[in-house]
């Protein structure tokens, strides 16, 4: 499995809709400015997600994002499979002789992927920001 950029978007806006989720929707401009994603290209990945279910939307200006399951519930594999399909990361035109070593690579990534939950990305990404915030005696 190859994570591209895109797949790299997708995982940061439905983390970051994950830790938003008691806000109900969220705005596309608020998520691409959190994270650093050009709001036309998140359109794009957005979409994908919302047509393999794991995302609602509502135009207009209340509008926005939601997940349509509990962060627990959704994988990091789901993600990368909805935007990027099911590539292996041997492609054609690569080292015969290296094939089975690109494969098993492959499956060990997918593993991880497919076990780490955005429930888990958010208890991580909530431990290392209270980790990160100074603390004041007095």
């Amino acid at each position: 499995m190859r994570i591209s950029a895109k797949g790299e978007y997708a995982i940061k806006a439905m983390l970051d809709l994950a830790l938003q989720r008691e806000r109900g929707l969220i705005p596309i401009q608020e998520i691409a400015e959190r994270q650093s994603i050009p709001q036309r290209y998140l359109e794009q990945v957005l979409l994908s997600l919302k047509r393999a279910g794991l995302l609602t939307s509502k135009r207009g200006s209340t509008g926005g994002y939601h997940l349509t399951r509990d962060p627990e519930d959704i994988t990091v594999g789901a993600v990368l499979r909805a935007v990027e399909g099911t590539r292996a990361a041997f492609q054609a035109g690569a080292s015969v002789d290296l094939a089975d070593l690109w494969l098993e690579i492959s499956e060990a990534v997918s593993k991880v992927v497919d076990r780490v939950t955005f429930g888990e990305l958010v208890a991580r990404a909530r431990e290392r920001r209270s980790r990160a915030r100074p603390m004041y005696h007095i």
